[in-house]
């Protein structure tokens, strides 16, 4: 849905959204226009923004900004330059975080110590070198209090050799077996092949819904996407608020 939005929005929305009728409720405005030109779209939240003029539209984990009467739409992070501030990052967080709280540990391939100090979901394609790197350090992360949530996102799509892969892994058995799969697929060991009932469509559809571009992919407890591998102790060192970016 949303990339349908990032395809012509930025050309279109001046040109198309309806402007003609204004209200005293800007957010009735914005929904109309909005859903003029994206019938699909499946608003959750509008609220002023913290530029007069504009208001925070929330789609799913989208953010986007729209003026009040409905008629211009921009796209994209507002950066405070005064206080050096990522305004956008904090409510696209809010809702990655919600998002994942949905997700069940039953959901997922966990890897994780006794007691962790934290827990990331990690969207993970069996046949990616980082994500491989990434697993055989998986004991490592455990040591420094990490624990990990696997769910899988084959980068090459449905019915490739990643995708069968991740099916199997799944359905070898329970959550033990699973996690014996996982580390002998992910260091090149062929696995039985099996199916059954999965969630690795629903893995998928959940990365795309995250605009994932790649894997690893790691998301924190608090929503924060750190893109691509980081090693175990520099994670720990992030998570424990001791490093930034």
């Amino acid at each position: 849905m949303m990339q349908k939005i990032r395809d012509f929005a930025l050309v279109a929305a001046a040109l198309t959204l309806a402007a003609g009728v204004t209200s005293a409720a800007p957010e009735q405005d914005i929904r109309k226009a909005l859903q003029q030109v994206v019938p699909d779209m499946k608003i959750t939240s509008i609220q002023p923004a913290p530029i007069d003029g504009l208001y925070e539209v929330m789609a799913g984990t989208d953010v986007m900004y729209v003026s009040a009467d409905g008629r211009y739409f921009m796209s994209g992070h507002i950066i405070d330059l005064k206080n050096r501030k990522d305004i956008t990052e904090p409510r696209l967080a809010e809702s990655r975080s919600r998002l994942m709280d949905e997700i069940g540990d039953n959901q997922t391939v966990v890897f994780s110590p006794k007691q962790p100090k934290h827990t990331v979901t990690i969207f993970t394609d069996i046949e990616c070198g980082y994500c491989r790197k990434l697993h055989s350090q998986i004991s490592e992360y455990e040591q420094e209090g990490i624990g990990v949530r696997y769910m899988f996102f084959p980068r090459a799509g449905k019915g490739s050799p990643a995708y069968e892969e991740a099916v199997s892994v799944w359905c070898a058995g329970d959550d033990e077996a699973r996690r014996v799969a996982m580390t002998k697929a992910k260091s090149g060991q062929q696995i039985a092949a099996k199916t059954c009932d999965n969630p690795v469509d629903a893995h998928m559809a959940l990365g795309e819904e995250l605009g994932l571009r790649g894997t690893p992919a790691i998301l924190t407890e608090t929503g924060e996407m750190i893109p691509g591998y980081v090693e175990p102790k520099r994670l720990a060192a992030r998570l424990n608020g001791e490093v930034g970016g």
